[in-house]
């Protein structure tokens, strides 16, 4: 009678998802009375929730057995799946394996059609995109939906449909795949799912929209997991991913402090749940930020930790290099990451560092391709950060190419854009090349206003690296050179004086030809001259050869 009473109770601070107390009135249970299978999946989810995975694996493997003995064979398979799935995404495949094919038999061996049979998809669905195979891992994802739909279980279509949604995002259909998000998230607020779809849809969801570059989505569905997580203050599982979300939310929005902090947290709570990716991904937001502070040696330490827990430290480590004045080291680490990646996310994420690295090293034909590949890809996310980021590109190359008016177009729509989205260090970035394009067509005042602009946003962030560049481009400012001849115009001026050709200044300053023509243009309507004698007339009468 007792134990009866602690099961209820037991029971009841489940579905008050008070996880420790659940777990406590459960496993104490005196064992000779023997939880049903039922209250043996309850006991499972609340060890899951409080990161105790070896009670999770016992408790689910005992309900599995249990469902077994009473002749339930299709919910004895649906704690295969779960075990199975688990194992998997910890690396331990052979025990995955083993589990999996127990759950396949049991279905096959009841017959007839069942919703277990579409949670089986979901391990097929990871494996076609494990194998490159996203047309056949969108399929199968959506017949697992159909199959949810058909027998009414919320969980199914929730996993199986947000998945969906991040594979065509994946695949570069946007517009679909966040759709599908944002159903599957609707599901997740109204309270349909249990527990652990809950929390895996909420991440997933948060981290498809990262990757299709959608902030304020991201944004809002971190406030909702945030809200999820603080009522359930025991829980574990799934909030070390939640603060680093968090954090990156804060990160993009200037908040720098706060987000070493709360990735400090995440990677401490990761760690804690059993998630080293998430881990990772903590790690290396720290080591972004104390890069873009200057703390070089903290940056390496957390992009070193952040590869030991598995996640690439790209781009980061290659700009880290490129701001340690490392640029073939630098080069050598980008294109190495950009050769492994295939997938249009994963490219957009590497393309804008590898234009500033190359741009840096003087390749401006290999920074316009990548700024190309950028653009193409930008065009599939219908504005927005990515929108931002390729602008930003665009006009970075357009002003080393000599074309200051339509690098001054591109620029605006990324300050614009950066300013939409509440991202001071990039709207400064972008604020200091406008200062550029403005110098180069004369326009000083211009200049000036966007420099300030730049610098006040630098020295709140403590952004001491950019920073120092804006110093330097008002110190260059004050001392410039006649007729406002850029540096790379007073280059090409210099060696026009001496005699070489398009042509050899191109091979001398690494540069291609067309740039090459683009500068000299430039340099004769500045100096209102028509003729390279004039120009090396002009250079001679001022010093400047």
């Amino acid at each position: 009678m007792e134990a009866l009473a602690e099961v209820e109770r037991g029971r009841r601070l489940y579905a008050e998802r008070a996880w420790s107390e659940a777990f406590a009135a459960l496993s104490g249970v005196d064992p000779d009375a023997s939880l049903a299978a039922d209250d043996l999946v309850l006991l499972a989810i609340a060890a899951y929730m409080l990161g105790r995975h070896d009670e999770f694996y016992d408790a689910l493997d005992r309900a599995h057995q249990a469902y077994l003995n009473g002749g339930e064979a299709l919910q004895a398979a649906r704690c295969a799946f779960w075990l199975g799935l688990n194992l998997a995404q910890e690396g331990e495949m052979g025990r995955a394996g083993g589990w999996l094919g127990r759950a396949r038999r049991l279905v096959e061996r009841e017959g007839g059609e069942c919703v277990e049979q579409g949670y089986l998809l979901i391990p097929m669905m990871f494996e076609r995109e494990a194998q490159g195979d996203l047309d056949g891992a969108i399929a199968t994802a959506a017949e697992a939906v159909q199959i949810g739909e058909r027998f009414g279980d919320p969980d199914l279509v929730a996993l199986a449909g947000h998945h969906q949604g991040h594979l065509l995002i994946m695949r570069g259909q946007v517009r679909q795949g966040l759709g599908l998000l944002d159903e599957a998230m609707l599901s997740v607020s109204t309270g349909e799912l249990s527990p652990i779809p809950s929390g895996i849809v909420y991440c997933g969801v948060i981290l498809a929209c990262q990757e299709a570059y959608e902030v304020r989505r991201a944004a809002e569905w971190t406030a909702a997991l945030t809200k999820w997580c603080r009522e359930q203050p025991d829980m574990i599982a799934f909030t070390g991913r939640c603060l680093v979300h968090r954090a990156e939310i804060m990160q993009v929005r200037g908040a720098w402090a706060d987000a070493l902090a709360e990735a400090r947290r995440a990677g401490g709570r990761c760690i804690q749940g059993n998630n080293p990716r998430a881990a990772g991904a903590a790690s290396y937001l720290q080591g972004d930020v104390h890069r873009l502070q200057g703390d070089y040696d903290a940056a390496q330490a957390a992009y070193r930790e952040a590869n030991q827990h598995g996640r690439e430290p790209q781009p980061g480590l290659a700009l880290l290099r490129l701001a340690q004045g490392d640029a073939a080291a630098a080069g050598a680490t980008i294109r190495r990451a950009l050769a492994e990646s295939t997938m249009r996310p994963n490219r957009a994420a590497l393309l804008p560092a590898m234009v500033e690295i190359t741009l840096a090293a003087g390749e401006t034909d290999e920074a316009r391709a990548a700024c190309d590949e950028l653009d193409e890809i930008a065009a599939g996310y219908e504005g927005g950060m990515l929108d931002a980021v390729a602008a930003a590109a665009r006009g970075a190359v357009l002003l080393a190419e000599g074309d200051a008016e339509r690098a001054l177009v591109s620029l605006r729509r990324a300050v614009r854009g950066w300013q939409q989205l509440d991202a001071p260090y990039e709207t400064a970035r972008a604020r200091a090349l406008v200062a550029r394009a403005c110098r180069a067509l004369g326009d000083d005042e211009g200049a000036a206003l966007e420099l300030a602009a730049a610098r006040e946003a630098f020295a709140a962030l403590r952004a001491a690296p950019a920073l120092a560049e804006v110093d330097a481009l008002v110190e260059r400012a004050m001392s410039r050179s006649p007729r406002g001849l850029t540096e790379r115009e007073l280059e090409v001026l210099r060696l026009v004086a001496a005699g070489r050709t398009n042509k050899a200044i191109a091979a001398e300053l690494v540069l291609s030809e067309r740039t090459v023509e683009r500068h000299v243009s430039n340099i004769f309507a500045k100096l209102g001259v028509s003729s390279r004698s004039a120009a090396t007339a002009f250079a001679y009468e001022h010093g400047l050869v």
